[in-house]
């Protein structure tokens, strides 16, 4: 679902006007935080409670529940409160804040955080960069996506900064998304949201696993899918989408006429036969129309698996040589598929009920054997859905960067500011 901007905070005005009566609570918290008292720096009377918020902001319960529908639609009456009472305070974005800094900035930071329930209005307002706004940084970030550091960088201060009735209309754009798959979707399956770059294994209405994602580039986006996972295949042949073959492959050998040999990747004709890179001109695109095809192996673009299930895309979930890829604060540099991060214990949960593939046999075949396929006795459901804001608890909403623009605000899109 993507919404017009006119749309968007149209609606979002609409709901706030209807929260007034409904939020005494909410307008309450609001009023002690503008009215909370001046604290002195690292005041050793003030308890630690102080910046315990209610609310769970890491849960097992899955992104597809009737739970997390119920949560936020909980959490949007805290938000249409917000919006209607003028939203939150704007925090400077200039300087990297973080444990031990005092500096007025900090109480910017402070009003903000408290605005959002991530600091306790009990903390008061100094500006002490202490332990307890330490905490309540790091949970912010926790909810938004970001590395939890508690350092208010470039990509923390962004997200502070989108305002609130931006926030309130994302929140509403996907509680849409949400309700339409909050049914029955089998009894274990797998779920890929893709602006979270996050996997999720479900079972029994509870997430066994979470795996972080890689997926694909703006311009190269991951497709919206439902199908069932059939096959696994442990250290797979990689063969080159004919769109990676004229955008990456051929440039790269115009730049490297080694770049095929140093990469274990051969050019296959129609029959089979191998064709000499040297035979090819490489000014042109004729190369297109030849099959590419990586060996298995180390440096293989799949290394380890490859997990297929029938879709008109031609994506797949894999594994991946680059590791490192996994530990970036925004994880969308793929053409499409999806890498998986610790690959190995998501396919040993998918081939449970497969006869005699246990971890340590699937492990074995890594080792020693390539190109295997595996068929699950038992096709496990694959959602690839785009959710960008959720909730886990009263008030305790999640926000994730809308990287491909479908919620219909350019102000969503922070990794691309």
């Amino acid at each position: 679902m993507k919404t017009s901007r006119r749309t968007f905070l149209t609606g979002t005005g609409a709901l706030a006007a209807t929260a007034l009566s409904q939020t005494a609570y909410a307008q309450t918290a609001i009023d002690e935080i503008l009215s909370s008292s001046q604290r002195g720096l690292w005041d050793d009377q003030f308890d630690a409670r102080a910046s315990t918020q209610d609310g769970k902001v890491v849960s097992t319960e899955p992104i597809f529940s009737p739970a997390t529908v119920s949560h936020i639609e909980q959490t949007l009456l805290q938000y249409q409160d917000i919006v209607a009472r003028g939203g939150w305070p704007m925090v400077p974005g200039e300087k990297a804040l973080r444990l031990g800094v005092v500096d007025p900035d900090v109480e910017h930071l402070r009003r903000r955080l408290m605005y959002s329930g991530d600091l306790s209005e009990r903390a008061g307002i100094s500006q002490a960069f202490d332990t307890y706004v330490d905490a309540a940084v790091k949970r912010f970030q926790t909810r938004h996506g970001l590395p939890a550091d508690g350092v208010t960088g470039r990509f923390t201060f962004a997200a502070m900064n989108v305002t609130a009735p931006v926030r309130l209309g994302q929140l509403e754009t996907n509680l849409v998304r949400l309700r339409s798959m909050s049914g029955f979707l089998g009894d274990r399956y797998v779920m890929v949201n893709i602006p979270a770059a996050q996997i999720e294994a479900v079972e029994g209405d509870r997430v066994v696993s979470r795996h972080a994602a890689v997926v694909g580039k703006i311009d190269r986006q991951t497709p919206i899918l439902n199908s069932k996972i059939h096959e696994i295949i442990v250290n797979p042949y990689w063969n080159a989408p004919e769109s990676i073959v004229r955008r990456d492959i051929i440039p790269l050998m115009r730049k490297n006429p080694n770049y095929l040999a140093e990469n274990s990747i051969r050019i296959l004709a129609g029959d089979g036969t191998e064709v000499d890179p040297m035979t090819i001109d490489w000014s042109t695109e004729e190369a297109a129309k030849l099959r590419f095809r990586q060996d298995p192996g180390r440096i293989n673009a799949m290394a380890s698996v490859k997990i297929n299930f029938p879709n008109p895309h031609a994506v797949y979930m894999h594994d991946t040589p680059q590791q490192s890829l996994f530990n970036g604060i925004e994880r969308f540099h793929s053409s499409g598929c999806v890498r998986v991060q610790n690959v190995r214990d998501l396919v040993t949960w998918l081939l449970r009920d497969t006869e005699g593939w246990d971890r340590r046999r699937f492990e074995q075949t890594i080792q020693n054997d390539a190109d295997v396929p595996v068929q699950l006795s038992n096709p496990v459901p694959v959602y690839f859905t785009y959710i960008s804001a959720w909730a886990t608890g009263d008030g305790v909403a999640h926000f994730r960067d809308d990287i491909y623009g479908r919620d219909g605000v350019d102000e969503l899109q922070i990794s691309t500011l």
